[in-house]
């Protein structure tokens, strides 16, 4: 699972990794309040608040609720993580236990949810051993193509076994790794499970329910739990037992509780229908989790269906968002973009040479103020908007250059893994 800084807009981003990239209750209530004052026959008055109780309301989400797990589970499969124990051994040492997550003097708050910590073997052994969990959904029933996270089968060296929700297992192939995105698409076959339909999570709304269903803890395979959109538009960087950690952008944060072994599962809407992929908890906070938005996950599905790869637009720089509060700090004549800087580092350049923004002219210090005529901020970032082109593509930049502003036309390049 991956863990969160405290300052999310200040991450540093690659643009060439795109793929990117109680309230039903009150308002029954309110009604019933009012409803005692319309000029009604009692009678007819006892009726309508009668059919408004908030206990009818209850009743109803429950039932939508249970019809859509009902629906929604037999799609969600758990994702078994086994290694040889003698590499398992010689990678963590002889007596070094996994200590679960990164220890409390650790940078980050957040992390993804697949791997639960097993200890260390203390004498080699032969034969593979379950190392970690996760969860993935169908997506394509007659090609028996899964959708998961890639923190969760991001280990080439190991094996992967998928359990589904009857209790049956199959080997599975790892087909596709984002490395633009915590996305992954595995397969197994003659399962013929079905597959779920996607949402539109531009639609998304806080305060919206949504039901969470994944393999928590690597060890109770579809468990459900309920909540709701507590934020979007959230910019996180997580990390994992392993020291590895990535930015995430747009991510929804719900409260519905995700644990380990959640990561890669479906968050759905009372349609059933998948509206965000589960990928990160804070475990510094109570019921904060984050999802990867649907639309992300489908533009990867078409991209392999398409392709047969993913396929991602490739600009060339490496970037900060601009906030007031840098603004502020560093004098700048701008308090939103984002502004093209190198890495720590001097070999990590601003911008790639021979890259289509290098050929568009762009240098080191420009802020890109709009993509696409979009004002870019922490709620729609440059790799959001570019996120939705192909390469080939042209997309108009307004760059703030050396105290002007000027229009850049730029051809989008393919990034090459």
């Amino acid at each position: 699972m991956f863990n969160h800084s405290s300052k999310p807009h200040f991450f540093i981003i690659f643009v060439v990794i795109i793929s990117l990239f109680a309230g039903a209750l009150g308002g029954a209530g309110a009604v019933i309040w009012g409803a005692s004052f319309l000029n009604l026959p009692s009678n007819q008055n006892s009726s309508i608040i009668n059919n408004l109780r908030p206990s009818s309301v209850k009743i109803q989400e429950e039932s939508a609720t249970t019809s859509v797990v009902s629906k929604v589970s037999p799609s969600v499969v758990s994702i078994i993580i086994s290694k040889d124990v003698a590499k398992l051994y010689n990678s963590t040492g002889p007596n070094t236990p996994f200590d679960g997550f990164f220890g409390q003097g650790s940078p980050f708050n957040f992390f993804f949810g697949n791997q639960i910590p097993q200890p260390a073997p203390r004498k080699v052994q032969q034969g593979k051993q379950t190392i970690g969990g996760g969860t993935g959904f169908v997506i394509d029933s007659a090609k028996g193509l899964i959708l998961t996270n890639r923190h969760v089968v991001d280990d080439t060296e190991a094996d992967y076994t998928v359990l589904t929700n009857d209790g049956k297992k199959y080997e599975a192939k790892v087909l596709i790794r984002d490395s633009g995105n915590d996305l992954a698409i595995v397969q197994i076959k003659d399962a013929k499970l079905p597959a779920l339909e996607f949402g539109d999570s531009d639609k998304i709304q806080i305060g919206q329910t949504v039901i969470a269903i994944g393999n928590a803890l690597g060890e109770y395979r579809n468990t459900v739990t309920k909540g709701v959109i507590s934020g979007t538009a959230r910019n996180v960087v997580a990390g994992d037992s392993q020291g590895s950690s990535e930015s995430l952008e747009g991510v929804f944060q719900t409260d519905a509780a995700i644990n380990p072994g959640n990561s890669g599962g479906p968050l759905v809407n009372l349609s059933g229908q998948v509206i965000g992929i589960n990928t990160a908890v804070n475990r510094e906070g109570q019921l904060i989790g984050f999802a990867i938005p649907s639309n992300e996950a489908k533009r990867l599905v078409d991209n392999y269906q398409k392709y047969g790869k993913v396929v991602r637009p490739y600009l060339g720089i490496r970037y900060v968002l601009v906030t007031s509060e840098m603004a502020r700090a560093n004098d700048l004549s701008v308090d939103y973009g984002a502004l093209v800087v190198r890495g720590q580092n001097d070999n990590t350049l601003a911008v790639v040479p021979g890259s289509p923004a290098d050929k568009a002219g762009l240098v080191e210090n420009d802020i890109v103020l709009e993509a696409d005529g979009k004002k870019i901020s922490t709620e729609q970032s440059l790799v959001k908007i570019l996120s939705r082109y192909k390469p080939g593509d042209t997309v108009k930049l307004k760059i703030y250059h050396k105290g002007e502003n000027k229009d850049v036309t730029v051809k989008l390049g393919e990034f090459k893994e």
